[in-house]
């Protein structure tokens, strides 16, 4: 009997795994879902049927909603089928972007991913991996060409990556075989079928509407092996995150199965919110708008034309003194602020809105308009002369094209009249990592380190990986990293950086860099690579989890050495800043673990030290290392006495010492008036 009743039990538990799974949402409740991040039910009132609300109307938010339990999938016959209702809209006075997307993931929370151009779907280091078994269907509204976007108006297909394995603009096809593209943010409400049936993947869309049928042409269709990819248990539902660009995505009702392909019939089409933009849509005050404006056209005329005439000579002596729009203003996003404006932010550059002071000019803090977030004007002095030019450029050309929520954002530019230039940025509230580590009177605390830390080494992987191209910063150090009102680590300050073209080397034979953050390499040849910017970042790790300079005022043994003797003494966790120590809070295997990547970015030779996006896997553990050419043997191998290159001076150590460092300064190169070395900060 009893065996009976066990393989009664085994075979209820094997049909339940085989089980259809049918919903059909008309409206959504809390217990329907499991919500992650920023992502809500609204009730918008009016008998309207509650929906789901992914992201804020405010900068990286980011938001995931997930079916409130798994779905069992049939491995051996794989089909699925969903549709959902969903708008997207802008929000009024922001840039719009990024997007939304519909997703199966092996488990339920976010998944560590992170907002902007990743959509809440995968962050720097799971982009790309196929370990994540993701699959998801993006509605993006950016381009992105770190991930070979088509048009910053498209759907494409994920699997493992945002690089779609297939993509196409965003519209529908009529009967007729007739393409007609829609714009995915402008509020409309969009219905979305997404089936997947004997390897073969369909995406269709189409506006709602009671008299619009589903196309019978899908958007994109696609052989798409998924064997392999899905557990026999998956969650699905729906991610989106905005960035520096923000918009609003909602999901307006859902129904999903396993083998019912036309369960979507059951979706409510009536009596849904509507997100369209007020402006301009009423015909009957457009009429009487342009009623008013007939009848009182013989009246303007005259006051027009004078107008015209006036904006038209003020607008040239503006020219003649401000100088017309310079060549590279047409290629770079940043385009030119009024100088009025600028003084009007400043208050007249007052001094009671200096917040910095630099060896090239002031930084102010402002707001363009009232009621507008405040920002950082950066003046250049006049008298600093070709130098400051090159650096204004230079901060232009580069950040001028970068968005990423680890760098800090270029808004523009200004020239006063006299030649003085002038940037505008993205306010840090927080001030820069330099004075939150050693002059703070509560400096930061570990775990705020180690996220800072990571942010950085984002930020830099974006510059070397993710951009149309190669962006060395070469000088990256604690005072140029910025933190912003969450403490989220920025890189800033992009006076010496320089682009290439990936696979290419500097051209540069100037020293640039801060001594003490300079890799040898540059001191020896002047030439930057990306291994010099991990250098650098090798440099700030030490000093944040050591509280120390790299070159101590006082004739203290340089940071580098230091360390180098305390783990060749077995006790590198005493290198940790005293004040952390007295605090607590912090692991000391992760202490460990994080100084040794430090002291690996820090190796003499080039070859030895691990690239960028190694080095910021490694900070977020061991675990995330695997395939790293060997870097977890490395890490092991400098806990026993492992040395780097013997080239060069310094044989049969990893590293320099400052003294040669300065020798090879002195006597190695001969520096021309050119070359450029910034001293301590």
């Amino acid at each position: 009997m009893a065996r009976q009743i066990t393989l009664l039990t085994l075979f209820l538990l094997s049909a339940s795994l085989t089980t259809a799974v049918d919903f059909v949402l008309n409206g959504f409740d809390p217990s329907d879902l499991a919500l992650y991040g920023d992502a809500a039910i609204e009730d918008v009132g009016g008998g309207r049927r509650r929906h789901i609300s992914l992201t804020n109307p405010t900068t990286f938010s980011l938001g995931r909603a997930l079916y409130k339990s798994k779905v069992p999938l049939n491995s051996s016959a794989l089909t699925f089928s969903a549709s959902f209702l969903f708008s997207i809209a802008t929000v009024d006075g922001l840039l719009p972007g990024h997007g939304l997307a519909f997703l199966f993931a092996p488990s339920p929370g976010t998944l560590g991913a992170s907002s902007a151009q990743h959509l809440g779907l995968f962050n720097l280091t799971t982009n790309g991996d196929p370990t994540n078994r993701v699959l998801a269907v993006e509605f993006d509204l950016f381009k992105n060409p770190e991930f070979d976007d088509i048009d910053a108006n498209h759907v494409g297909v994920d699997l493992h990556s945002l690089t779609s394995v297939a993509s196409h603009s965003a519209g529908f096809y009529s009967d007729s075989g007739d393409f007609s593209g829609v714009s995915l943010n402008d509020g409309t409400n969009y219905q979305a079928w997404i089936d997947y049936r004997d390897g073969k993947l369909n995406v269709t869309m189409s506006r709602v509407s009671d008299r619009m049928k589903r196309p019978s042409k899908p958007l994109i269709s696609i052989d798409l092996d998924l064997d392999g990819v899905f557990n026999d248990e998956m969650y699905v539902g729906f991610c989106a995150a905005t960035g520096r660009l923000v918009q609003r995505h909602r999901i307006l009702g859902w129904s999903f199965s396993d083998s019912n392909f036309s369960l979507s019939e059951g979706l409510i089409k009536s009596n849904l919110p509507d997100f369209v933009p007020k402006k301009g849509r009423s015909k009957g005050r457009t009429i009487a708008i342009a009623i008013s404006v007939a009848f009182s056209a013989v009246i303007l005329t005259a006051s027009i034309i004078a107008a015209l005439l006036w904006r038209r000579t003020a607008k040239q002596r503006k020219e003649e003194r401000e100088g017309s729009v310079e060549e590279w203003e047409v290629e770079y996003w940043p385009h030119r602020i009024a100088y009025k404006d600028i003084l009007a932010a400043t208050d007249g550059f007052s001094a009671s809105n200096l917040i910095g002071l630099g060896g090239n000019g002031k930084v102010y803090k402002g707001a363009l308009k009232a009621g507008d977030l405040p920002v950082a004007i950066k003046c250049f002095a006049a008298e600093s002369g070709r130098e400051s030019v090159k650096e204004f450029l230079s901060e232009v050309s580069t950040l001028g094209r970068l968005r990423h929520r680890n760098i800090v954002s270029l808004i523009g530019w200004s020239k006063r009249e006299g030649g003085n230039l002038i940037l505008v940025y993205e306010f840090m509230e927080n001030g820069s990592l330099d004075k939150r580590v050693f002059d703070a009177s509560e400096p930061l605390d570990w775990d705020s380190r180690v996220r800072i830390l990571k942010d950085v080494a984002a930020g830099v992987v974006y510059l070397h990986e993710g951009c149309e191209q190669r962006v060395l910063h070469r000088d990256i150090k604690a005072s140029n990293v910025m933190l912003d009102g969450d403490m989220i680590g920025r890189l800033g300050d992009f006076g010496l950086a320089r682009v290439h073209s990936h696979g290419r080397a500097g051209a540069t034979t100037r020293v640039v860099g801060t001594v003490g953050y300079m890799a040898p390499e540059v001191v020896r040849e002047g030439r930057a690579t990306d291994k010099t910017d991990v250098f650098g970042f090798g440099v700030l790790v030490l000093e944040v989890v050591c509280g120390r300079r790299p070159i101590g005022d006082d004739g203290s043994q340089p940071l580098i050495e230091w360390v180098l003797g305390l783990m060749e003494g077995g006790d590198l966790v005493s290198a940790l800043d005293p004040w952390i120590r007295r605090m607590g809070g912090y692991d000391e295997e992760e202490v460990t673990r994080v100084l040794k990547v430090g002291l690996l970015c820090t190796c003499n030779d080039p070859m030895t030290r691990p690239s960028m996006r190694q080095a910021a896997r490694a900070l977020e553990g061991m675990h995330e290392m695997d395939g790293c050419d060997g870097l977890i043997e490395k890490l092991r191998l400098m806990g026993s006495g492992w040395v780097g290159s013997n080239h060069g001076p310094g044989q049969g150590r990893a590293h320099l010492t400052f003294g040669e460092l300065r020798q090879w300064i002195s006597s190695s190169m001969s520096l021309s008036g050119s070359d450029f070395i910034v001293e301590g900060r």
